[in-house]
């Protein structure tokens, strides 16, 4: 677009830098702010350096280098060595000092205020100042770069010590599912889903609504006594790819770990499995089937009275929940299904679960379970002399087999 003749020589300036400036190098821009203040004549370094915002002595080394071209080769825009010097060459001991205060124990002192504070470009920045290094933030930043850092966020990796048995339990127990499974009967696995406030609060993940109306929910996550806390238990077939899902108002006791196993079963278990005659359960090493809690061990008892069913028993070492199969076979969908989505009721609840489904077949079956498990519950000593229990020799306080007294149901 041709420049109107009546706009003054500035303004012609300006259009021309607006057009140009951007698309040029620092040898380039140079050169070009040059040839426009050596067009001006008397006032044009001025003139020039005014529109571009360039510094007077670069507009002046242009004109220079216009009368007298530069023994530069075409591919460099300075002298050799030209440039301001890297803080790290005026400053001998800035890395060494920077590395420091990134150490994961910092060295000195330890009630040094950087130890316990984020160690964001700002805060390192004002560490260095105060040792007498003049550096800004942003040179931190780049200082860091350069040295290989990059912002982190925690990574879940340390499982701490593990069994030395670990891995020939988790092939003990894959071998015990296998044979089970086999001989067609029931095998299962069981936990307990991270409990949920009911109410209008925060659930993490997002879902589609119209553009700028997010669901509105309560800022703080306090318990509404009114509401209460849903405590999701889940049992997983392991051979036919369906969840039960019993969300309890009350405690996640192993009395209600019990009583979700008995519900799966007379609602599912016995009309699928109509000849089993055992069935094995594969549990965490902890929670509300903790096997060295001793109401776990005769609930289980009465729950083998209940059904006739000889129940074998398989934990997973301590440190290994995540390896349960019902962890990415059952709760990773609910959560994908309910996801951004308030939990403000049970009936919500119950009702997002029970439609959690998958592509490869996953079913999933929910109810609500209403009666009180109280926390502490006794078992009394005669009880426990009951209990039928016949330790494995691999690991006795990971596998154990307990046979019913009598059937009732």
């Amino acid at each position: 677009m041709p420049i109107p003749y009546y706009v003054t020589e500035t303004e012609k300036i300006k259009q021309r830098f607006r057009a140009v400036g951007g698309l040029l190098n620092e040898r380039a821009l140079r050169l070009w702010a040059g040839a426009e203040a050596l067009t001006l004549g008397r006032g044009g370094i001025t003139k020039v350096a005014r529109v571009t915002r360039l510094a007077r002595t670069t507009v002046a080394r242009g004109m220079r280098e216009l009368r007298q071209p530069s023994p530069l080769p075409p591919e460099r825009v300075r002298q050799p060595g030209g440039g301001r010097r890297a803080a790290t060459q005026v400053d001998p001991t800035l890395k060494g000092d920077l590395e420091d205060l990134l150490a994961p124990v910092t060295r000195g002192d330890p009630q040094r205020p950087l130890r316990w504070t984020s160690k964001s470009v700002r805060h390192l920045a004002r560490a260095l100042q105060r040792q007498g290094h003049r550096i800004s933030y942003r040179t931190v930043a780049r200082l860091l770069k350069d040295m290989g850092y990059s912002l982190q966020a925690n990574r879940k990796s340390d499982e701490g010590r593990h069994h030395p048995d670990r891995d020939a339990q988790f092939q003990y127990l894959n071998d015990r599912v296998q044979t089970q499974l086999r001989a067609g009967q029931p095998a299962i696995s069981v936990d307990t889903k991270k409990k949920e406030l009911v109410g209008p609060f925060k659930n993490g993940g997002r879902t589609w609504r119209p553009k700028g109306r997010p669901e509105k929910v309560r800022v703080y996550d306090f318990k509404i006594k009114a509401l209460g806390r849903a405590v999701p238990y889940g049992v997983y077939d392991l051979g036919r790819n369906q969840g039960w899902v019993n969300v309890g108002m009350s405690h996640d006791t192993a009395g209600f770990a019990a009583a979700t196993i008995g519900r799966w079963w007379r609602k599912l278990g016995r009309r699928a499995y109509p000849h089993a005659k055992a069935l094995l359960i594969t549990a965490d090493c902890g929670g509300s089937n903790n096997p060295r809690v001793r109401l776990w061990r005769w609930k289980l008892q009465t729950l083998a009275n209940a059904t006739g069913l000889t129940l074998h028993v398989h934990h997973f070492p301590p440190g290994t929940s995540k390896w349960n199969k019902i962890e990415h076979r059952l709760f990773s969908f609910i959560t994908q299904n309910w996801r951004g989505r308030p939990l403000v009721s049970y009936a919500v609840i119950v009702n997002l679960i029970a439609q959690t489904t998958t592509q490869t077949g996953l079913r999933v079956y929910c109810e609500l379970d209403a009666a009180e498990y109280p926390l502490k519950e006794k078992v009394r000593p005669e009880d426990l002399r009951q209990v039928s229990l016949r330790p494995h020799a691999f690991h006795p306080e990971w596998n154990y087999t307990i046979t019913p007294a009598s059937a009732t149901i």
